[in-house]
């Protein structure tokens, strides 16, 4: 802010007069001023930003510029040649990479850091923002990808490689980030146009000054490797919890693929965060934010002001469904490379038609499709037989239809129950699939479950009378669409309805 004009108890008694805005208010000559309050210095600071709103939900051009100056810069477009042609909307290579050596000896041993930084990428995610800034895909490229090399100079043996096979993360260690955007526009022809750096410090740091960040499981998560122990439910994360839950890679068999859906899902979470608790519309908050996140960030040279008052008007007007989440599409089957060991290898045709979507700037995944409670097995995976248990006439072939719509694998011939009308619907089901039951349940509000030994793995429904509606759910991490892309607003935590 600036500082406020010297008060004179009568006005100069020499020298130029001060411009009219700048001069005390005065009565009837020879009296004293008696001068106007003032508003406080926080309502001043309100009404100056909601006047000049020029970016960054509410943050000036001259504070945006000093954020600037504090980011680390790095030449990840040096010497580039035969790029890509560019398309429309903005590509942004995020990668995070493993910063061990920046973290304190206690926060190591807290949060599992133990052994030496490998200087490789953590997580690699190309971020385009569409042209109208009304949209964010991320597309998460699995470090262990198999990836072509192209010819380049080690960076720390000063020797001159050809061509030649490794693993997507294995750029960053032989060439910094020129290498890797070379490495990731080879395999993708997307012309990247910034490159944005984030390490261990700065996550931890960011996540701390919004408030920490919630994230929900329907099953418990334990790693032994992190430290990450999250019971079924909801949690707020903090800095450290949060650098464990997106680390983690050793809950299920899903390994590295698991670990970058919970990246996803926590990227989504911490855009609802940021929208919806008024980070990006309080001008200190967000100046706050930006500090603790570009302070430990490196960013290409081109990433300047201007882009991030253009990032700043398009994220106000974001919220978790503007935001969307994929994997590039693999083969079924890693592959055995001698010397590199097990790599993923991209599925060549899908993996061209998403990196196509992303040059046409076109969305990935079907948005405005409504919300769905999430349930700890997929519908796609159980098989339910319905009976109608109250008399009437074509129930149980509208809740058949219903659980199908839904995703349930209904026998599509439901029967009829014969005896006394339910008053509620029943899940009866073999307790070795309890978990399947549950899933189930929770799409027939009001349902009761009851356990029934030896019925095997198909679920039966019994129509009752309380029956109204089937609850749209979806499996924590199943994945929908034409490139199995999800919108924020799905992956996030909701509230049962």
């Amino acid at each position: 802010m600036p500082t406020p004009p010297r008060r004179y108890p009568t006005p100069p008694p020499h020298g130029p007069r001060p411009p009219r805005a700048r001069q005390p208010a005065q009565q009837s000559a020879g009296r004293p001023v008696k001068q106007r309050r003032r508003p406080r210095w926080a309502m001043r600071v309100a009404i100056t930003f909601s006047v000049t709103v020029l970016a960054a939900a509410g943050i000036g051009h001259g504070v945006v510029t000093s954020l600037d100056t504090e980011i680390s810069r790095v030449d990840a477009f040096k010497d580039m040649k035969n790029r890509p042609k560019g398309g429309n909307g903005m590509n942004v290579l995020l990668v995070g990479t493993d910063g061990r050596d920046k973290i304190t000896k206690a926060e190591k041993q807290k949060y599992r850091l133990g052994g030496a930084p490998c200087h490789c990428t953590d997580t690699v995610m190309i971020v385009h923002l569409s042209e109208d800034r009304d949209r964010a895909s991320v597309v998460s490229l699995p470090r262990d990808s198999y990836a072509e090399m192209p010819e380049h100079v080690d960076r720390n043996s000063g020797d001159k490689h050809r061509p030649h096979p490794v693993k997507l993360n294995a750029a960053y260690a032989e060439g910094g980030p020129n290498l890797t955007v070379r490495t990731v526009e080879n395999m993708t022809k997307v012309k990247i146009d910034h490159y944005l750096e984030v390490d261990f410090t700065s996550f931890m740091k960011t996540v701390d000054v919004v408030g920490g960040v919630e994230i929900c499981t329907t099953r418990p998560l334990r790693d032994s490797y992190t430290g990450l122990n999250l019971s079924v439910g909801t949690h707020r994360l903090n800095g450290g919890a949060a650098l464990q839950y997106v680390r983690t890679r050793h809950v299920d068999g899903t390994s590295d693929l698991g670990r970058m859906q919970r990246q996803q899902r926590f990227l989504a979470a911490l855009i609802s965060k940021a929208t919806g608790s008024g980070v990006l519309l309080n001008p200190l908050k967000f100046r706050d934010v930006s500090r603790t996140l570009l302070g430990s960030v490196r960013a290409d040279r081109g990433f300047g002001t201007n882009e991030m008052l253009a990032l700043g008007r398009a994220m106000r007007g974001f919220s978790p469904k503007s935001s969307e989440f994929t994997t590039v599409p693999l083969r079924s089957k890693g592959v055995l490379v001698p010397g590199i060991g097990s790599t993923l290898k991209w599925d060549p045709a899908r993996s061209a038609k998403l990196f196509q979507a992303l040059r046409d700037d076109r969305p990935l995944a079907a948005h405005n499709t409504g919300r769905k409670t999430i349930v700890d097995v997929s519908p796609q995976q159980i098989r339910v037989q319905v009976d109608n248990a109250t008399g009437l006439p074509g129930l149980g072939k509208r809740a058949d239809s219903a659980l199908r719509a839904t995703g349930f694998r209904t026998s599509r011939a439901p029967g009829n129950l014969p005896g006394n009308p339910l008053k509620r619907t029943v899940v009866a089901y073999d307790p070795r699939w309890d978990r399947s039951a549950k899933s189930l349940s929770t799409a027939l509000p009001g349902s009761l479950m009851r356990p029934v030994k030896g019925q095997g793995a198909t679920l039966k429904v019994y129509v009752g009378q309380d029956f109204k509606r089937v609850r749209p759910v979806r499996a924590e991490d199943a994945y929908q669409g034409e490139f199995g892309a999800l919108t924020g607003d799905q992956v996030v935590c909701q509230q049962n309805a």
